[in-house]
């Protein structure tokens, strides 16, 4: 019986075409913390840049991390 395995680049797309992993959804998590945490420490001047206000900002920041969903406006 001979063993044959895949390539790390196609095993990695067969899993991302079979849709979102727990490893995918935790990354995401990790990278809402550290967006939330940039977008915390921005002064006026830099959230007038981007359109959103000081409150907009610090309700975004305080999020929980597994609250990745769009809010709605």
């Amino acid at each position: 019986m001979t063993t044959r395995t895949l390539p790390a680049s196609q095993t990695l797309q067969t899993a991302a075409a079979q849709g979102p992993t727990w490893l995918t959804w935790l990354r995401r998590a990790f990278e809402a913390i550290e967006t939330r945490r940039h977008l915390a420490e921005m002064d006026r001047r830099m959230l007038a840049d981007i359109g959103i206000s000081r409150s907009e900002a610090l309700e975004e920041a305080t999020r929980a991390p597994w609250d990745l969903m769009p809010r709605r406006r």
